[in-house]
């Protein structure tokens, strides 16, 4: 238990995310691979993406958008 403790330290919250996103995908797979639960997981993130995206069009001064479109890239891409 230490030693997840340790690890989880040293990781960054969007590495976490993506970690915590795969084993929720993992979970609820009948296959138990982790290229599907990191497929499962990609699909969520890309759909994330695509709502800032759309909302970003929609509330050009929000100051916070870009901070978390920024998040969930960062995600995906210790997802890829």
């Amino acid at each position: 238990m230490l030693a997840v403790r340790t690890l989880l330290k040293t990781m960054s919250n969007e590495e976490i995310k993506a970690k915590e996103l795969i084993h929720k995908m993992k979970t609820k797979l009948y296959s138990d691979g982790l290229y599907d639960a990191k497929q499962c997981a990609l699909v969520a993130v890309d759909e994330i993406l695509s709502n800032i995206d759309a909302t970003i069009l929609y509330h050009k001064d929000s100051i916070a958008l870009p901070i978390n479109k920024e998040y969930w890239q960062k995600v995906r891409s210790f997802l890829a």
